[in-house]
């Protein structure tokens, strides 16, 4: 069982991934998007749901930040909540990233935030008491960006996050949030490309 990630980065492991299927690889997906779930099918990657099967081996995704504890933002590619709700059900969380997404401090990156369309504006402005600079997400032609699930997403700007487990924690206690972008004790390994090198980083070491 191999949980499937969403963004650019997913995308090409998606890729390899069928092709190692049609050379006789025996596995069977779980997309953690609309979109992934496509390019995934497209492939002929078997494919399978949550439903029928709760327990992953593997899921690999990418991320928009990396902190030293492995602590992770996510969401840019607008899909934080199938992501977190397949890497919560995962045994090894392996997240692939460039050099350029580790950072000492969390929250260069806008931290998405996932909320139902009824309660925006007011999380909105409980997040911007925390301290953010908080918009709506957007599609290109001005339209809010609804997420697969139907919901909006809360760009928000912290500068740094000092104690991302206390924001964590703040955030998922708002009637209205759905979900957020910080990924916080899941990722088992982190493999960083640096130019030609590849770094591997373990939660612990």
């Amino acid at each position: 069982m191999v949980g499937l990630g969403t963004g650019s980065t997913a995308a090409y492991f998606i890729r390899l991934l069928g092709e190692q299927v049609k050379n006789g690889l025996r596995i069977r997906g779980i997309p953690t998007s609309n979109r992934s779930q496509e390019q995934a099918a497209s492939l002929g990657i078997p494919l399978t749901t949550l439903d029928e099967c709760q327990e992953i081996d593997v899921t690999v995704d990418g991320a928009d930040e990396v902190d030293p504890q492995l602590r992770l933002i996510k969401g840019g590619g607008g899909a934080l909540l199938r992501e977190k709700i397949v890497a919560s059900a995962t045994k090894q969380l392996v997240i692939v990233a460039d050099a350029t997404k580790r950072v000492p401090v969390l929250g260069r990156f806008p931290l998405p935030v996932e909320v139902v369309k009824f309660a925006q504006a007011m999380v909105a402005k409980k997040i911007e008491a925390l301290g953010a600079e908080v918009g709506l997400r957007r599609q290109a032609e001005g339209q809010p960006y609804l997420t697969d699930e139907n919901n909006y997403i809360l760009d928000c700007r912290f500068g740094r996050i000092p104690d991302a487990n206390r924001l964590a924690r703040q955030l998922s206690d708002m009637p209205g949030v759905v979900e957020h972008g910080l990924f916080i004790g899941m990722a088992s390994v982190v493999l960083v490309a640096n130019g030609s090198e590849i770094v591997e980083l373990r939660r612990g070491h």
